[in-house]
């Protein structure tokens, strides 16, 4: 079957055939209508005007705001007259089917914005999209007899949409603005074939199984309280645990690599963050108070930085002393709209495993590919397969291009020298320096950022930090900064997820539950868990006056990696009876086998 070409990319980006036909845009790297991730965002794209044309069929009057491409899928606000729930989205896909049917041509006209401005001066939603767009000239897309103001890129024709699905309905604030009135908002998604389709839907049942939020509570491991506040998560015992573990894993990984710990304090005065250039670039993500006795206002640290360019400038550093490497589990505060806010992915309150290397421009190479070494051992340890990719200078940053420059060939220097293949994120980067961010796939196909590593030339110069060369000359360090996991809120969700609240024995907060048949056999194992726990593994004992069964379902439900069944004949013979849940077996081992193996497994060097 021969393939369809739908658009072309140019430059970095996608332009589809009917602008590239009218303003004579000629090369550039063919897009074919299939389930690539450049295809797909022309697909859907399309798909969310073909929804909205069958919505306004359906339900006359309907006003459309914005219906932009997001990750999985896409979406439509609009004002919609009389009721409108999920329970219609059936009847939506079905005229959408009908509209596809006829494979309208998608064309493309423009007109002037004032031309527009008077073409929608009846639309209230229409005008508050022109408002937002700089361009004199702008471009309407047209199906059939319905049409929308876009910038596309789009199909050629409605006829390639045949597998798609509406997925929920929303409730959208206007142009986010809390102020404003709310919009419906219609989520949907579409792929090329019915198969990818098909597939990608099992994948979200299964991930609504592993959901980081549901498993959370059923295991007791955290919550979040309106009481206290909106993504300000509250860690249980046996998350606390689990967490503890984590952190203890990493803090000795970060001592055998020759980083020293610091930890610097949680509100810094708002100088250092006018300085740093976050109080200009980054203040809306911050939070700030003022000390009144200081006659001074203070910002909460949203990142731990500027506390280790403080450090590094505390005393007088030799370039014998670098690299130098800080490493703090820092706690940090960001300002995330409520709308935004979801489990331990994203909350406004995240300690990250965070550090800083202060080298020489010589060093950057050896010591990028020194963390790339550290992330591969943490990555392979969790079974996760990761990609990278470097995030390159935005719009809104600090610094002279040829610093830029340097910074960014450093990252792509020491990707090429280990081979690593590598994406290019063009202006993603933060404001203050290029970064090669870490997207890790988890075990049902979906990727992950987590880890980031940023070259910076411009903290050290805009706070004039200095070490002494070989000729007793000053001169200015480079700055690395890097988060393998990125946090540990993020990671834990991405682990429960992953793991399907299976951990590995090494960071499972409770390794075993000891289930006694009766009460002459509880002694046993409370003397089991004593000696255990005096090498840091915690284990339950489950002795309720349920019914042995019920107190086995009851043990497995937790998740752990052992439940361990103690009767007569483990106790006269000094033995367990174990059912291994991640190998889903059972079987006996001696008293002596069974704490040496447990032992074992809970030991990880990264």
């Amino acid at each position: 079957m021969d393939k369809i070409q739908i658009a072309i990319k140019k430059d970095g980006e996608i332009i589809d055939l009917q602008t590239a036909k009218a303003k004579n845009i000629e090369g550039g790297e063919p897009i074919y209508f299939d389930n690539s991730p450049e295809s797909l965002e022309v697909l859907r794209h399309s798909t969310a005007h073909l929804m909205a044309q069958a919505i306004e069929e359906l339900f006359p009057g309907t006003k459309f705001f914005v219906g932009p491409v997001v990750e999985g899928g896409f979406y439509y606000d609009m004002r919609i007259e009389g009721e409108f729930s999920d329970k219609n989205l059936k009847q939506v896909e079905k005229k959408m089917q009908q509209i596809a049917k006829k494979k309208n041509p998608i064309e493309r006209y423009e007109i002037t914005k004032k031309e527009a401005i008077e073409k929608f001066k009846d639309d209230d939603l229409k005008l508050a999209v022109l408002e937002k767009i700089p361009d004199e000239v702008v471009s309407i897309y047209k199906q059939g007899e319905w049409e929308d103001l876009c910038r596309g890129p789009h199909l050629p024709h409605q006829g390639l949409i045949k597998a798609f699905k509406l997925q929920r309905v929303a409730g959208a604030y206007l142009g986010g603005d809390s102020d404003k009135e709310m919009l419906t908002r219609v989520y949907g998604t579409a792929f090329a074939d019915k198969e990818a389709l098909s597939n990608y839907l099992n994948m979200l049942k299964e991930a609504e199984k592993r959901d980081h939020r549901k498993l959370g509570n059923e295991m007791k491991l955290w919550f979040f309280d309106e009481k206290v506040g909106p993504g300000l998560p509250i860690w249980l015992p046996k998350g606390a645990t689990l967490r503890s573990n984590l952190e203890k894993i990493l803090f000795k990984a970060h001592i055998v690599r020759g980083y020293e710990p610091v930890r610097g304090p949680e509100i810094l005065k708002s100088d250092m963050w006018k300085i740093s250039g976050h109080y200009q670039n980054y203040k809306e993500n911050m939070y700030f108070t003022t000390i009144e006795d200081d006659n001074a206002e203070y910002g909460i640290k949203p990142m731990n930085c500027l506390a280790h360019v403080r450090i590094f400038d505390h005393e007088i550093r030799s370039y014998k002393d670098l690299p130098l490497k800080f490493f703090e589990f820092g706690t940090v505060h960001r300002h995330e709209k409520s709308g935004v806010l979801h489990g331990l992915l994203r909350v406004r309150e995240f300690t990250q495993d965070d550090a800083h290397i202060f080298c020489t421009p010589s060093q950057i190479e050896k010591e990028v590919i020194e963390v790339l070494d550290f992330v591969d051992k943490i990555m392979k340890t969790f079974g996760f397969d990761y990609d990278m990719e470097i995030s390159t200078k935005p719009d809104k940053a600090i610094g002279d291009d040829e610093i830029w420059e340097i910074a960014t060939n450093s990252l792509k220097k020491a990707l090429d020298n280990l081979g690593r293949e590598y994406g290019i994120d063009e202006g993603g980067g933060a404001f203050y320096g290029p970064k090669i961010d870490i997207k890790i796939t988890d075990a049902i196909g979906r990727k992950w950022q987590c880890g980031t590593i940023q070259v910076d030339f411009n903290l050290p110069e805009r706070f004039d930090i200095h070490y002494v060369d070989e000729n007793n000359e000053r001169k200015r360090p480079v700055m690395l900064h890097r988060a393998i996991i990125g946090s540990f809120e993020r990671f834990i969700a991405i682990l429960t997820e992953h793991f399907a609240g299976e951990y590995p024995v090494f960071v499972a907060p409770i390794k075993a539950i000891f289930v006694p048949i009766a009460a002459e056999h509880v002694e046993y194992a409370k003397q089991l868990q004593q000696e255990l726990i005096l090498d840091d593994i915690k284990t339950e004992i489950y002795a309720s006056n349920d019914s042995l069964n019920k107190r086995i379902r009851n043990a497995e439900k937790q998740r752990v990696p052992y439940v361990i069944i103690i009767g007569d004949e483990e106790v006269q013979n000094s033995k367990v009876a174990i059912r291994d849940r991640r190998k889903k077996e059972k079987y006996d081992l001696s008293k002596d086998e069974f704490v040496n193996k447990i032992k074992e497994e809970n030991e990880v060097r990264l």
